[in-house]
C-alpha cells in the first residue's frame, strides 16, 4: 500500500495536476454521492477546481506517479478529502485524517448528510455532529453535518 503523501504549495499546482485532481473528485463524487444529478456535478467541478488551487493545505497521495487521493486543510478544518473509487476502504483516508490531527490539529469537518458512508468514517474517525444544516455552503439543498473532533478521539 502506498504511503507517498506529498504537500503541494499553491504556487506548485499547475493546470496538468489540478486536473488529474478534479478527474479523481469527480469519479469519487459519482461513487459516494449518488444524490447529486448531472448539473449538480457540472455546477460544483468549477467549485472543487477554484477550492483545490486556494485550499492553505492540499495533501495528495501518490501511487507511484499518479495521484490516488488528496485532502485540504484550512483553519483546523478538513475542507476535501477525495479518494479515487479504486482506493476506497484501504485506509488511505484513516492515515490522511490521522496526518491532519498531528500536523494541523484538525478539529472540524463539514458532511453531506446524504453520504453515510462519509458520516460512518468521520464517526469512526472521533468526530460527533454539533449542528445540522439543511443547506450547504451555497444554499444547495444539501443537508450538511456539521461535525467536531471529541478530546477522546485517536
Amino acid at each position: 500500500m502506498m504511503t507517498n503523501i506529498i504537500a503541494v504549495e499553491k504556487g506548485e499546482r499547475c493546470q496538468a495536476l489540478v486536473g488529474k485532481l478534479l478527474e479523481i473528485w469527480e469519479a469519487s463524487v459519482r461513487s459516494s454521492h449518488r444524490f447529486l444529478t448531472e448539473a449538480d456535478i457540472r455546477t460544483l467541478a468549477p467549485q472543487a477546481k477554484e477550492a483545490i488551487m486556494q485550499i492553505e493545505t492540499l495533501w495528495i497521495v501518490m501511487d507511484g506517479p499518479m495521484p490516488a487521493g488528496f485532502m485540504g486543510v484550512q483553519e483546523c478544518k478538513i475542507e476535501m478529502l477525495f479518494l479515487h473509487p479504486g482506493y476506497f476502504r484501504k485506509g488511505i483516508g484513516r492515515m490522511l485524517v490521522q496526518k491532519a490531527f498531528s500536523e494541523q490539529g484538525v478539529q472540524y469537518v463539514d458532511v453531506n448528510e446524504q453520504n453515510p458512508s462519509a458520516v460512518q468514517f468521520y464517526g469512526r474517525m472521533g468526530f460527533r455532529t454539533f449542528r445540522r444544516d439543511s443547506t450547504d455552503d451555497r444554499g444547495n439543498p444539501f443537508p450538511i453535518l456539521r461535525m467536531k473532533r471529541m478530546a477522546d478521539a485517536i
